[in-house]
């Protein structure tokens, strides 16, 4: 009897907090292969693992801990599975403080179920404890009771082993809840979303995945009104998958702080929209915790949920050589990352420091583009032509073409410093200069 198990049980066996084969014991799972969901409790056998996490007294401090997040009252351990769950109805947490037989001969028989199911026959007889039921003659209790009731009472003591049906992950994460009070406010909503975000990570954790979109809903009261509808929703898309619950959590909060709810919410339930493999680039043999970019990836994404996808930008590099399509700027959060262009390290024309949103036309004097003055055209002329195929709707929803032929020179003004210009060729051999960039 070297086994450790650990029962974790409910508040009540009426509760309505989501502890359940989808729930906690998936949670359970990141810390022991083999975890049963049997009545009101979640079953643990943590031998297998023990040494992972440090032992038994760190891996017992860690469950205890995470458990009460999950609305678990108790948790107790004990050399069999169904010792551990007597003690926890018992209200006893160490099943290992002394002989097992011992410390079950003082507990009320009607922790074991299979012993419960016959509390009137045995409190005739006089039976109050485990131990008052195993001191009657064994012959008679199989031919009074049916066989489950030596079968459990072996099993607890250790004496026979005892056989569960572990849990398996189900495919799709999904898990409602009921609150314990009437919301009004979508922030107060958060306090019933940790508790489920951390399921959903668990279950994650479980799959060696992670999330790039979940989806949180929520039900009005029956006694709202006929306008509000039956609740909301909303759906949190990161840029990469994650299972982080901080991480998770504060996105989710950004997006309900700008939520207005029409009715009093009862009922929340989140789910996992799309799930992808989470691929560990550390090589090494100690997990490395501190990854270069992570943070910034984080902080991103916190920002577009607090301040709109359309004020968080990145720069996308694309290969065009039209100076203003070299670099676009694109949502940090929400759209697919792409590749950065295989450009040339070295470029064999002069590049501007700074371009302007639009080309500014330039008046001309004697052949010659004036800006502040005369301009003196020092290196080029460079010629760039393209774009034929690029069509965009303009203002007044008709498409036009981004071609452009131009000839780019560097140009020396005595007040402006070093300009980036181009001569654009137009019909009937016109031509008209424009400033584009201008050298730091």
């Amino acid at each position: 009897m070297s086994e450790h198990w650990a029962a974790l049980l409910t508040p009540s066996p009426n509760t309505n907090t989501p502890i359940d084969s989808h729930g906690l014991a998936v949670w359970a799972l990141q810390f022991t292969p083999r975890v049963a969901h049997l009545d009101e409790a979640v079953l643990m056998e943590v031998e297998a693992c023990m040494r992972l996490f440090g032992g038994a007294d760190l891996l017992r401090a860690r469950i205890t801990d995470e458990a009460v997040q999950q609305g678990v009252g108790i948790v107790s351990w004990a050399p069999t599975s169904l010792a551990a769950l007597a003690f926890a109805r018992s209200g006893v947490t160490d099943g290992f403080a002394g002989p097992l037989a011992q410390l079950l001969d003082r507990i009320p028989f009607e922790a074991v179920a299979a012993i419960a199911a016959h509390q009137p026959v045995l409190a005739r007889l006089g039976c109050k404890t485990l131990g008052d039921v195993r001191r009657l003659p064994r012959g008679g209790i199989s031919r009074r009771f049916d066989q489950h009731v030596l079968t459990a009472l072996d099993q607890a003591y250790g004496l026979r082993p005892a056989a569960h049906e572990w849990v398996s992950l189900p495919e799709n994460f999904s898990v409602k809840l009921e609150l314990p009070g009437r919301v009004d406010t979508a922030a107060s909503l958060m306090f019933g979303a940790h508790r489920l975000l951390l399921q959903m990570c668990g279950w994650l954790a479980a799959r060696n995945s992670g999330t790039t979109a979940f989806e949180m809903r929520w039900f009005h009261d029956t006694l709202r009104s006929k306008t509000a509808g039956e609740g909301g929703e909303l759906v949190i898309r990161t840029a990469d998958p994650s299972r982080d619950v901080r991480h998770l959590g504060r996105l989710l909060a950004e997006h309900l702080a700008k939520v207005e709810l029409l009715a009093p919410v009862g009922d929340i339930e989140i789910a996992a929209l799309e799930v992808h493999s989470l691929v560990d680039d550390n090589k090494t043999l100690i997990p490395d915790t501190l990854r270069a970019g992570e943070e910034l990836a984080l902080v991103l994404e916190r920002l577009a949920a607090r301040l709109g996808p359309e004020c968080v930008l990145r720069p996308n590099l694309t290969e065009d050589h039209r100076l203003e399509w070299m670099q676009t700027w694109r949502p940090a959060v929400g759209t697919p990352k792409t590749r950065a262009p295989k450009l040339p390290r070295t470029v064999d024309i002069p590049q501007p420091s700074w371009v302007l949103p639009k080309p500014l036309k330039l008046a001309v004097a004697r052949d010659r583009p004036l800006y502040q003055g005369p301009l003196q055209l020092v290196v080029g002329p460079h010629r760039v032509e393209g774009g034929w195929w690029h069509r965009e709707e303009n203002a007044a929803g008709q498409q036009e073409t981004r071609n452009v032929q131009r000839d780019y020179w560097v140009a020396l003004s005595q007040h402006a410093g070093i300009l980036w210009v181009f001569q654009e060729r137009l019909a009937h051999d016109q031509i008209s200069w424009y400033l584009h960039g201008v050298f730091a």
